[in-house]
Parts: structure tokens; sequence; C-alpha cells
């Protein structure tokens, strides 16, 4: 995609201030319309196609997550866009948060949903298994993106089949067939394909926490209100990542949700909402009920 391209990107609605979400590695915006249209009632609701939904993209021309920051500057800019509520899920929150370290005046607040942040030596540890290019064989799902099935018969079958898959024990079945519908791009016949390449998805993989040391360096210095939103089954953002984000940022907010996972976007989007409203940072969203969450 050339630079002066513009990018693609999916418009939920609503009207006032835009809210800008960033989707994760292999779910395209689709996938959170629960969540996004009801963020609508109170914002426009813009999410860019991250990189490895461009056409024509190389998985290859990225060693690290920083150009995925950079890929929403150019969004931003394109759109005419300042001082954006920012909400991201996974890589997307990643990229929210460096932006935000970045050009602080982009962001009036940020809502980041179980994002990839690990203790930093964990960070030291990948650097060195990706410099000994061992990523692809020691990572424990980029093997598993690659072998993935690419081709279904029907979308009825694509969800059978994801329907079986232990990842998915949370989410409901209107969740999923958002997730497939916006997964699955069709083929002649009815068949139907993944829109997200398994060799992107796995290039993601390996190339995630190789610039974190920033993040956990700058972290101090935030500037826009941080609200960070786990799953309480996360195996992304532990219960120890959250207690150091607040020793770092003692201005952050940090809430688990119960019987959830790293998919909590997908899985609880109404207790999501309900928490960002009860911390102030969805005010003018309507008073959904209570769920129970833990700090």
């Amino acid at each position: 995609m050339e630079l002066a391209e513009a990018l693609p990107y999916e418009d939920f609605g609503g009207e006032g201030q835009v809210l800008h979400f960033c989707h994760a590695n292999g779910y395209p915006p689709g996938a959170y319309r629960a969540l996004l249209t009801g963020l609508s009632a109170g914002y426009h609701v813009l999410a860019m196609h991250m990189r490895p939904l461009w056409p024509g993209s190389q998985p290859d021309a990225i060693s690290d997550w920083r150009p995925l920051a950079s890929d929403l500057v150019r969004f931003l800019d394109q759109q005419g866009l300042s001082s954006v509520v920012g909400w991201g899920h996974s890589m997307g929150a990643v990229t929210t948060l460096r932006l935000a370290l970045r050009q602080p005046e982009r962001f009036q607040a940020l809502v980041l949903i179980d994002p990839v942040l690990f203790p930093k030596r964990y960070t030291y540890l990948w650097e060195l298994i990706y410099r000994l290019g061992l990523g692809y064989r020691l990572h424990p799902l980029a093997g598993s993106a690659l072998r993935r099935r690419g081709t279904f018969d029907s979308q009825a079958a694509m969800l059978a089949n994801y329907r079986r898959k232990a990842v998915f024990r949370y989410m409901s079945d209107a969740a999923l067939q958002d997730y497939i519908e916006a997964l699955g791009c069709p083929l002649p016949g009815g068949r139907v394909e993944l829109c997200y390449s398994s060799s992107w998805e796995a290039r993601i993989y390996i190339t995630g926490l190789r610039a974190d040391l920033e993040l956990w360096r700058d972290l101090p210095q935030l500037k826009p209100p941080l609200l960070i939103i786990r799953g309480a089954a996360s195996d992304t953002f532990w219960e120890v990542t959250g207690r150091l984000v607040l020793r770092q940022l003692p201005s952050a907010r940090v809430i688990t949700i119960p019987e959830a996972s790293h998919l909590v976007a997908l899985e609880r989007p109404l207790e999501i909402m309900a928490a960002a409203r009860e911390q102030g940072f969805l005010p003018t969203i309507a008073n959904y009920s209570t769920p129970r969450l833990t700090v």
C-alpha cells in the first residue's frame, strides 16, 4: 500500500466525540460489533484496519510493533483527527498506548483491553529468542497460527468448527457469529477463507514484546487518563503486570472481569462498558447493570 493511499477503516456510527478502536491480532474490527455499536451510543466510533488487513501488505516489513503506532498516526492525520478517545484490544491496546506515550495530545483518554504487556524480564528473554532465530519455533501461538485451516465449505461449517475450540468457550453464539462474519471472506460457491492471513498472524506474534522496554520506561510520564480492563483468565495481561503498571503509574486503574479470558472484549462487551462508565471513562453511555468486578 502506497504511503499516500488512504488507510481502510470501519465506521460504526454514532455522533459527537470520536472514539478510535484498535483491534487485536487476528480479530478484524467487525468481530467487536457488540462492543463498538454499544459505544456508538455516546461516541462516533471508528476502527482502522491494522496493517495485516491491508491488501498486499508484507509480514516481513516489520520486525517489531513500532510501525503499527506510526500507521495509527497516519490514519488519524488522514482523517484530520486529534484528541480522540483511544480504545484498543491486545495488539491494538499496545499500539494505542505506544502512540499516547509518543504523542499524548492525540488522546483524551485511554481504555486498553487486555494489552499484550509482560514484565520486563520476559522482554529480555524474548529478544534473545528472536535474535537466535527461534521465534517461530518457540512462540506458543506462532506455530499453531501457521497450521491454521484457511478455508471452509461454508460460513456455517466455519462456525461449527470454531464453536468446538476451547479458546472461544466464554463467547456467546452471537459474538462468535460476529467474529466468523468479520474473519471469513466469501469465495465462489459459498466457501469462505480467512481474511487475516496466518503468515501475518504468526509474524505479529513473534515480533511482539521486542520494543516493550520503552513502554515500561515511559509509562510514568503517560498524560492521558488510563484504564486497563483484563479478563480474570487472561494469559496475556497477568495480575502481576497490573500491579507493576500501578507501581509505575499510580493514577492508572486496572479492572478484572470474572469468567473472561484474553478475548474479554468479545466475551463481555456489556461488562466492559459498565466498568468503563463506573470508572468515569464513558460518561455519556447509558447506565448498564453493574457486573461483578475486581480491582
